[in-house]
Parts: structure tokens; sequence; C-alpha cells
């Protein structure tokens, strides 16, 4: 068989982003719909989902939206017999949905621990259940886990959200262990360090013309020297999605600017 560029077009294929009205989620949605999918996604309830129309038909792609909590296994096996019903069988899911609750480990409480690992670990595992059975009566599918550095490393005040990521690191090469023969393939993104707006406060000049501490932090343990750009998760979650990627399962992409292969500068 011979490499075709083709083979990273995704025309046809319906993909389904959860929680995907902005950030990482809409660029990584938007990157899927250049390739040529059927982008759907989800949100806690209507008026997100109409904002997240608004910005998907500002930028030219034409999206449907589903009100439905990822936490929730009753409303998603809904959610996803509408779709199937709807748009077409899911070919592709990202679980992109997911919270992170900056505590530290001794101040937290197990509602909130609870919280977090309940968005971003157990309803992968509910998506993903959800849409299982009909990737295998289909022939195949794709399911991409939003992963992070915290998936490999751990940090100050983040204890749940590392658990959780850590969780679905391993949640992804279960996947990929138990239907890869199905044609399924089960592959993790672990986003950098990544510029949005909610970490735009972090990169602020301070008054003194100087990079916020924690900017000076990213910025010396990132060999590329910069923040990430939503946008820089679009052609990996592309590969990912598409065919070019079919002998890849159980794989975390990091897409890091290389923070997890550096020791850091040494100190002046």
């Amino acid at each position: 068989m011979n490499f075709e560029m083709e083979q990273f077009r995704l025309d046809g294929k319906v993909a389904l982003v959860t929680g995907a009205i902005y950030g990482i989620g809409f660029a990584i949605a938007s990157g899927l719909a250049a390739a040529g999918a059927k982008i759907v996604f989800n949100s806690l309830n209507q008026d997100s989902v109409e904002a997240g129309l608004e910005g998907y038909k500002k930028a030219g792609i034409d999206a449907v939206g589903y009100v439905c909590d990822v936490t929730d296994e009753e409303a998603v096996q809904r959610m996803v017999k509408q779709i199937e019903k709807e748009v077409g069988v899911i070919d592709i899911l990202v679980n992109n949905a997911g919270i992170i609750k900056r505590v530290p480990m001794t101040e937290m409480s197990v509602e909130a621990f609870r919280e977090v690992i309940d968005i971003d670990l157990n309803a992968p595992f509910i998506m993903a259940k959800a849409v299982i059975p009909a990737m295998i009566q289909k022939g195949g599918g794709k399911i991409i886990n939003i992963c992070s550095m915290m998936s490999e490393l751990g940090r100050e005040t983040v204890s749940a959200y590392a658990a959780a990521k850590g969780g679905l690191k391993m949640l992804t090469k279960n996947i990929a262990s138990e239907y890869g023969e199905h044609n399924i393939q089960c592959n993790g993104l672990g986003p950098g360090y990544i510029a949005t707006p909610q970490t735009a406060p972090l990169r602020e000049t301070q008054a003194d013309g100087s990079r916020h501490p924690f900017d000076q932090f990213i910025i010396a343990k990132t060999p590329a020297a910069r923040w990430g750009e939503a946008i820089d998760l679009a052609g990996p979650s592309v590969f990912l999605a598409s065919d070019a990627s079919n002998f890849i399962n159980g794989h975390i992409l990091y897409v890091d600017g290389g923070i997890l292969a550096y020791i850091g500068k040494q100190p002046n």
C-alpha cells in the first residue's frame, strides 16, 4: 500500500468534541473541520451551546451542538443515540471537556477532588463506553483523550487533576488494548502550557515591564521558549483522527514545546 496525503483527510467522518465551545476544544474541532469532518459538540446548557454555535458560524464551520452533562451516563447515551440519528455514527470522539482546581492537597475537600475525577476521568470512560459499540459495528473509529503533562509529572496544588490525567493516560492504553482488534485506535494528546484566556493573567507584563514570574518559569522550562497556541493542537489532532495513524494505538502525543524532554536552564 502506497502512502497518500489523502490519508489525512476526514471527509464524511462525524467528530464529537466534548466541551468544544472555546479554547483548545474549539481549535481541535476547527482543525478536524478543515480536514473535512462534520463537527458535533456538547455543553452543559443551551446558552453555552448557542454561544458555541455562533463561534463556529463565525469561523465558517457548520457544527451541531447538544446540551449534555458528560458525567451523566444516561444523558450521554441519549445524546449519542440522537447524534447517530440526526448526524451519523460517531467516527471520532475527542474527550476534551475537563476542569482543574488549584488547591493544596491538604486544603482540598473530598467533594472537590471527586468533582475533578468525575469530569476529567469518569466522563471520558462514559463517553468512550457510549460510542465504542457503534464504532465496532461500523468497522472502526478513533478516540482521542486530552491528557496533560500532569499525566507524567506532579506539581503543587493539582493533586486531583494529576490523578485524573494520570488515570486518563492508563484508560487510553486500556481502551487501545481492549478494542484495538476492532480497528479502534485510542490515543491521547498531552498539551503543554497553552496561551488561552484562562492563562492570560499569568502572561501579563508586570508594572516594572518584566514578565510575570510564572511566565518566566514556563519560558525557561520550554525549549521552544514560548507558550503554545491552541491551534498547535489542531495538526496533531487531525493526524490521530485520520487513517494516517491507523497503526498507532495507546500512545500519548505530548504537544509541549519540548518541556518533558528538558531538564531546564542552569541558574545564572
